[in-house]
């Protein structure tokens, strides 16, 4: 994940995420074919930056991944950052040390300074913000984590389902 802020460069590998499927998912803003003026992006295609506001105090960010009309995203849970450390730094003024900088969903926007303001950014015209592929395959499957989704306590029977992936031993993955 890049972002460009005031001219400078920051970047992590995306280590953690969660998925979210749409209408039929309970735990999913669009549970149920839930429209509203926040949810607006996911409905759209894929490629797509949905950024929202949680709990009065945090912004959260997903890509969205289904075609239009299907409101189907991927949380970013936790980045591990490559570049602009030091500006992350002065962003997440809290932080102490660098594993602790992007390891949660609004730890990561706080740290790239992500806001309703890049709600809607097509990640994939490398303009402020966007996804860079750093790897040539995709990590063998023995290295990844699969479970539930954090905090969907209310999902019912989704709470459960294995859409939570992360990379095992990663020092950046969230504690959530």
């Amino acid at each position: 994940m890049v972002r460009i802020h005031n001219g400078a460069r920051m970047a992590g590998l995306i280590v953690e995420t969660e998925a979210y499927l749409g209408v039929e998912d309970k735990a999913a803003h669009t549970f149920g074919g839930r429209r509203t003026a926040r949810n607006q992006t996911m409905w759209g295609d894929g490629g797509h930056l949905y950024v929202y506001f949680t709990y009065g105090m945090h912004y959260c960010m997903n890509v969205v991944a289904g075609k239009a009309e299907n409101p189907i995203a991927v949380l970013i849970r936790a980045l591990e950052p490559t570049e602009g450390m030091e500006l992350m730094h002065a962003n997440r003024g809290k932080a102490k040390r660098d594993t602790d900088l992007c390891s949660g969903p609004a730890k990561a926007c706080q740290a790239l300074n992500v806001t309703r303001e890049q709600d809607g950014v097509d990640l994939t015209r490398k303009q402020g913000m966007w996804i860079e592929m750093t790897r040539q395959r995709a990590l063998p499957a023995s290295r990844i984590d699969i479970g539930p989704r954090v905090g969907i306590g209310y999902a019912e029977d989704w709470k459960d389902k294995p859409l939570r992936f992360s990379i095992r031993g990663n020092p950046h993955v969230s504690r959530g």
